[in-house]
């Protein structure tokens, strides 16, 4: 008796850990103030960098839901963890959601006017494959805006 309770305990522990964790705000904040503390440290070069490779540390590929992007103030994509080969150096300013919204035009402006802030859109989610309601946390640095989204459930 004693030995299958410890078997089921340690399979349900093995199966909790293997669960993928929700990105939540909180954690979309933490990752770009952790991606701004790097770039004063390290640079923005270098930022951008570990955010375009795929095992780079704000990158999906490194094993988190949650990425990084980085545009600069006329919309163009510097640096993104996810799709990067498609994206990077795109001009993304006239994008709409599929309401229509130029969401990369607000999330611009939120940055630049306002210093940070969130941003509400529609985007295709990639785990689910339908277009779901997307918030997306942005922050001023120098001339660019770094930020990370989560999909709203």
């Amino acid at each position: 008796m004693q030995r299958s309770r410890l078997f089921f305990a340690l399979l349900s522990t093995t199966v909790m850990a293997q669960a993928p964790v929700q990105p939540t705000p909180e954690k979309a904040q933490t990752l770009v103030k952790a991606a701004i503390t790097y770039a004063k440290t390290n640079g923005m070069d270098k930022l951008i960098e570990q955010t375009n490779e795929g095992d780079g540390r704000f990158h999906v590929g490194s094993g988190s839901q949650l990425y990084i992007f980085v545009y600069d103030f006329h919309g163009v994509c510097k640096a993104i963890g996810y799709d990067t080969q498609k994206l990077v150096g795109v001009n993304r300013w006239d994008l709409r959601d599929s309401t229509g919204k130029f969401f990369i035009r607000e999330i611009v402006a939120t940055a630049k006017d306002k210093g940070e802030g969130w941003v509400d859109y529609q985007y295709p989610n990639p785990q689910t494959g339908t277009v779901q309601t997307k918030t997306s946390y942005v922050v001023r640095f120098n001339d660019f805006l770094v930020g990370a989204g989560i999909y709203k459930n």
